[in-house]
């Protein structure tokens, strides 16, 4: 007689969902937010209670109440009367600024190392890898304080100023490198979209030459054809709307110059010392990321014809990207984290304005530092999540 057999039983009865790896998957991340929402919820409960019991003020109400002292370094206009929240605008605006004008000085500067480290001449070579090991093992904030103190401290005063250009237009000295600053007329915004038209004209007529060359093999000066555009076009709008732009020229009268714009010694020294800083690090990542590709890709692209800069251009450099990317992603977070470092120096960044200057007269410390820590990490995010974007589309794909 036939026997059907029967599957094993589990046991438990009603309870055999327990061992459902769905269910238990789904409890434990209950359980593990409920664990964080209660300690968030005793953090937050506890710190008020202590505020409370102290007299201490808190809430973001503060952001509109006068802030009562002034800054030498804007790109926005502010003065002593104007908001906490004002203040912290101006602090991430200067923030961005410099961390901005850094990450594409110090991108540029990597990548010529990079390739310097990898070159066939001796001195040359020796030359990139001294600059590397030297700066990497160098504390950034000594690198500052050596520019700030050691460089642009030293120089002449405005009587003395040094004529950068030998035009009699920009200046630079003890108190700042002075320079033309722009007054625009009515009709300067027709330029500002003709630069907007051009860049995208600029980045369609790269992307056509491409795909043309992928196709049919054949090059197109892409880069050159995108320059014209990007220099012709707005040319031609800003002379057809009658130059709608004068220019502020800076002159010495009295102690100092009067009129342009003025950029703080503190600004220059944490620019040089960030470029230089992190450049080293972009120029260990290019030199890795271009030894990951195999020589041989090199070699098939002499045979095919190719001269040196073009294979590096087109066949090595796009293949290296792929290794590039990750670490530049953490180098450029860390150009704008280690942008407060400048608080040492007196550059009005988000750190010395809002966690300093602001705290002490305000008293709302949480709150600074939480908003301060939230800027910080905005940044950061969005940094990463744009170059993580790029780095997918280079990634090879498995078929």
């Amino acid at each position: 007689m036939a026997t059907i057999d029967k599957a094993p039983s589990t046991g438990g009865g009603g309870l055999a969902f327990i061992h459902d790896e769905r269910f238990r998957s789904v409890f434990y991340q209950l359980v593990t937010g409920v664990v964080v929402a209660y300690v968030a919820w005793y953090l937050f409960d506890n710190t008020t209670r202590n505020l409370e019991s102290r007299g201490m003020s808190s809430g973001f109400d503060f952001i509109w109440l006068t802030a009562g002292f002034d800054t030498d370094f804007t790109l926005i206009d502010y003065s002593a009367g104007h908001t906490y929240g004002r203040v912290f605008v101006v602090g991430m605006l200067n923030t961005l600024f410099v961390s901005l004008i850094a990450i594409v000085l110090a991108t540029v500067l990597g990548f010529f190392m990079g390739i310097m480290r990898l070159s066939s001449n001796w001195l040359v070579s020796k030359m990139a890898s001294a600059y590397v090991e030297i700066l990497r093992n160098t504390p950034l904030l000594m690198q500052i304080l050596f520019w700030y103190l050691g460089i642009f401290s030293l120089l002449p005063r405005p009587k003395q100023s040094l004529d950068m250009f030998g035009v009699g237009v920009s200046f630079l000295n003890n108190r700042g490198f002075y320079n033309p600053s722009p007054i625009f007329g009515e009709m300067m915004w027709a330029t500002f979209v003709a630069i907007v038209v051009a860049l995208v004209a600029a980045f369609t007529v790269r992307k056509w030459a491409k795909t043309r060359q992928a196709a049919t093999g054949q090059q197109f000066p892409a880069v050159w054809a995108g320059l014209a555009i990007f220099i012709v076009l707005p040319s031609l709008v800003f002379l057809v709307t009658g130059s709608p732009m004068t220019w502020d020229v800076p002159s010495l009268q009295g102690f100092n110059f009067q009129g342009g714009a003025r950029v703080p010694p503190a600004f220059l020294a944490l620019l040089v010392a960030l470029v230089i800083y992190h450049s080293a690090y972009i120029g260990e990542s290019v030199r890795a990321g271009i030894q990951s590709v195999h020589r041989g890709q090199t070699e098939a692209a002499f045979s095919l014809g190719l001269r040196p800069g073009k294979t590096l251009s087109l066949v090595v450099i796009p293949q290296a990207m792929r290794a590039i990317i990750p670490p530049l992603i953490s180098i450029w977070m860390n150009v704008v984290k280690n942008s407060s470092l400048a608080v040492a120096i007196g550059y009005p960044d988000v750190v010395a304005l809002f966690m300093q200057t602001s705290l002490n007269q305000s008293g709302y410390a949480i709150e600074i530092v939480a908003l301060t820590m939230l800027f910080y990490m905005t940044v950061s995010l969005t940094i990463s999540g744009l170059l993580n974007i790029y780095n997918r589309r280079v990634q090879l794909r498995e078929r």
